[in-house]
């Protein structure tokens, strides 16, 4: 069924030849509504040196700190170094007492969580566990017991 409208009448038709076009082959006749940036992805949600990003979700917890000291050494440094730390080598240290050497220092750690460029845990500091992570990077090598 056809309608006629009068030439200046307000229900005049006008074609989207483009959104005719696009509609015939498949493809989408408007642009999908825009929200802004992604958030930040909630693995990497750590700065080098420890602690969260502002306003950032932080990586899952599961669980709380050991309930027990570290052991009561200090383990020996493998003699080999390696300039980063596959997330997947660490991954056999999750809730296990850890110990790392950093550049500069060494401690215990207790990892609870390991994304793929950041691991997070509990850090034995001043006879306590403190929440702490860290990125892969910056580990000179570990040992977990």
């Amino acid at each position: 069924m056809y309608h006629h409208y009068p030439p200046n009448s307000n229900e005049e038709r006008q074609m989207n030849i483009p959104g005719m076009i696009g509609g015939l082959f498949g493809f989408p006749t408007t642009s999908p509504p825009f929200y802004g940036p992604p958030p930040m992805h909630p693995q990497y949600p750590y700065y080098p040196g420890g602690g969260s990003y502002p306003n950032q979700p932080t990586a899952p917890q599961t669980g709380g700190p050991p309930t027990t000291p570290p052991p009561n050494f200090e383990p020996t440094q493998p003699s080999f170094q390696t300039f980063a730390i596959d997330p997947g080598a660490i991954r056999g240290c999750l809730y296990k007492f850890t110990y790392v050497w950093l550049n500069r220092e060494s401690f215990w750690f207790y990892p609870v969580y390991i994304g793929r460029q950041s691991v997070a845990g509990y850090r034995w500091r001043r006879n306590r566990w403190v929440y702490f992570g860290i990125d892969l990077d910056r580990i000179q090598s570990f040992q977990c017991f």
